[in-house]
């Protein structure tokens, strides 16, 4: 019974994300996080552009608010807007912006908004990114294409901190799906390596006098055996 009880929450939980996305639209919103307190539902939307999700006064919200109580019988829902920074170092966001560009100006021109996206993703400071489109883009035949760019971890541990979404885009040809990779660039690793100048300095300047030492006895062996 818990099992089935935890289940059907789960399915709640993923039709009010979807919603939450569809209703104020993809490529606005990143991430929907639902929790629950003893005095109602919280509802946390993590988007690049608050203006825009709030509406004039705030009329979007008290309007999404009021559907969440009808059509998902929450007692009382309380949204709070969390502000990305950077959206360029966002996965979700880079996804959602390829798949509407894709959409906009068409699939033949699939390399130059890759291109241009990894650019900026790259700009804005990441350490290393991926994007990997499948789908009937130039061709009839459905296939994967992959952009990528610096450093980037896939197995272990350490993949666990790499930023990963996915997306789609619908074409006349046939949908197109879009993932998303970004290692971001304050993330520690615990395989990465720093080199200490100093170190190495201080390390050259003592082979350096090894080798001044070894030279001088040489040639008081020489001269040794010249005198002789």
């Amino acid at each position: 019974m818990e099992e089935k009880k935890v289940v059907k929450l789960k399915k709640e939980e993923f039709a009010i994300r979807e919603f939450v996305i569809n209703f104020l639209g993809k490529g606005k919103v990143s991430k929907v996080r639902i929790e629950y307190s003893p005095i109602g539902e919280k509802i946390i939307i993590s988007t690049h552009k608050p203006g825009l999700v709030v509406g004039r006064g705030g009329e979007r919200i008290e309007e999404l608010t009021n559907i969440l109580k009808s059509n998902f019988n929450l007692e009382n829902p309380h949204i709070e807007i969390e502000e990305i920074k950077i959206p360029e170092l966002n996965a979700q966001l880079m996804a959602d912006e390829i798949a509407l560009s894709i959409e906009r100006f068409g699939p033949l021109k699939f390399k130059v908004i890759a291109y241009k996206t990894l650019q900026k993703i790259i700009d804005a400071g990441a350490r290393g990114a991926e994007i990997r489109l499948s789908g009937k883009l130039p061709s009839s035949r459905a296939k994967s294409w992959r952009f990528s760019y610096g450093y980037l971890k896939k197995i272990g541990d350490s993949a666990k901190v790499v930023d990963k979404a996915m997306s789609i885009a619908q074409t006349k040809p046939g949908t197109v799906g879009v993932k998303v990779s970004i290692l971001p660039p304050d993330v520690e690793l615990k395989d990465n390596i720093t080199i200490d100048e100093n170190l190495i300095s201080k390390i050259k300047e003592n082979v350096k006098f090894i080798n001044e030492d070894k030279n001088e006895g040489v040639k008081k062996i020489k001269k040794k055996k010249n005198d002789k």
